[in-house]
C-alpha cells in the first residue's frame, strides 16, 4: 500500500513565505504601508507560522511532547501576538484587549479540564463551540479593526485558527483531525468527485431557486488566481478544520456512526450560513448543506482536511469566477 506523502517543514516554510509576500503586495496595493502595517503583517507571519507549520510533518508531535510541561501555559500565546498586533497597529482598547484573551483562553482552559481523556468528552463541544460562535457572530473580528478593506480577514481568521490548533493539537491532543498537508494515491478522484457531483448540483439547483446566475467577467477572472489562494487559505482551510477535523470528527466518535457524524455536520455547516445576507438567507443554507456534504466526504475518505479544503476551495473559486450571487432574500 503507497504511503501517504505530507508536507515537509522546508514546503511548509515556502508556502509561508509566499502567503505572507501575497499579503504584503496585496496591502501596499491597497495603500498600506509604515510601521503600524509591518507590525500587523508580522503578527499574522506569527499566526499563519502556526496554520501552516502544524500541517508539516512531524511538527504537532514534535511540539506536543516538548510542550508537554508547559501546556497549561500554550492558551496564552495567541494573545501575546494580539498584544502586539494592537500595540503596534495603535488600535489597543481594553474592551477588544479583553476579548481577544477570552477567546484565546478559553477553548484552552476548557481542554485542560479534559485531563487527557482517551475519547470525546463535553469539554470538546464546548471548546469547539468557543472558538467557531464568536466568529460567526462576527464577534472576533471587532477585535481587528486594522487593516481595513477585508485585509483584517487575514488576521483574525490566522488568529482563530491559531486558537484552536493550540487547544485541540497540543492541549488536547485530540485524534483524528487529519491536521495535515499530505497526499495519498486516490484521493484526486474523492476530491474530484466530489467537486464535481456539487458543482453539477449548485449550478443546477443554484440558478433553479435564484441564489446564483451565470455572469463571467474579466475583472474577476485576472483577481482569480490571488481570490483562490486567498479562499483556500483564509476560508476553506479554517472551516474544514472547524467543521469535519473537529465538529464531523467528535460527532462520528461520540455516536458511533460515521454516516450521521458526517449528515449532523452537514447540517450545522448549512445553518451556519443562515446569517450570510439577509437573515434568513434559506438558499445559501440549503446549498451550504449539501456542500458540506461533499467536503465531508472527502474528508470521511481521506482522513485529511486538505483534502476536503481542495473541494471546498475549488466550489468557492468556480462561485466567484462564474456564477455570482444574486441579491436579494
Amino acid at each position: 500500500m503507497e504511503e501517504t506523502r505530507q508536507m515537509k517543514l522546508p514546503a511548509a516554510a515556502g508556502v509561508w513565505a509566499f502567503v505572507c509576500l501575497a499579503g504584503a503586495f496585496a496591502g501596499m496595493w491597497r495603500g498600506y504601508g509604515g510601521p503600524a502595517f509591518a507590525v500587523a503583517l508580522a503578527c499574522f507571519g506569527a499566526l499563519f507560522a502556526v496554520q501552516v507549520g502544524f500541517a508539516a510533518e512531524g511538527v504537532t508531535d514534535g511540539l506536543a511532547a516538548a510542550v508537554a510541561p508547559l501546556r497549561a501555559a500554550l492558551p496564552i500565546l495567541p494573545f501575546l501576538v494580539y498584544l502586539t498586533y494592537a500595540v503596534g497597529a495603535g488600535v489597543l482598547e481594553w474592551k477588544l484587549a479583553a476579548l481577544a484573551m477570552a477567546y484565546a483562553l478559553a477553548p484552552g482552559t476548557l481542554l485542560l479540564t479534559a485531563d487527557r481523556r482517551a475519547e470525546w468528552c463535553w469539554q470538546d463541544y464546548a471548546a469547539a463551540l468557543c472558538i467557531w460562535l464568536p466568529v460567526e457572530l462576527h464577534v472576533l473580528q471587532r477585535a481587528f479593526p486594522y487593516p481595513a478593506s477585508g485585509l483584517a480577514h487575514g488576521l483574525w481568521g490566522a488568529y482563530a485558527i491559531s486558537v484552536g490548533l493550540i487547544a485541540f493539537l497540543l492541549v488536547r491532543r485530540l485524534d483524528g483531525i487529519g491536521y495535515r498537508v499530505a497526499w495519498k494515491q486516490g484521493w484526486g478522484v474523492a476530491v474530484l468527485v466530489n467537486l464535481t457531483w456539487f458543482a453539477v448540483f449548485a449550478i443546477v439547483v443554484g440558478q433553479w431557486i435564484g441564489f446564483i446566475h451565470f455572469a463571467p467577467s474579466w475583472e474577476r477572472a485576472r483577481a482569480l488566481p490571488l481570490v483562490a489562494l486567498g479562499i483556500l487559505v483564509f476560508n476553506a482551510w479554517p472551516e474544514e478544520f472547524l467543521f469535519r477535523g473537529l465538529l464531523q470528527n467528535l460527532l462520528s466518535t461520540s455516536m458511533g456512526s460515521e454516516v450521521a457524524g458526517l449528515v449532523i455536520a452537514s447540517v450545522i455547516f448549512g445553518l451556519a450560513h443562515l446569517n450570510n445576507g439577509q437573515f434568513p438567507n434559506w438558499r445559501y443554507a440549503m446549498l451550504a448543506t449539501f456542500a458540506g456534504l461533499a467536503y465531508g466526504s472527502a474528508w470521511r475518505k481521506t482522513r485529511s482536511i486538505f483534502a476536503s479544503a481542495l473541494v471546498h476551495a475549488g466550489v468557492n473559486t468556480v462561485w466567484y469566477a462564474l456564477f455570482p450571487t444574486i441579491a436579494r432574500p
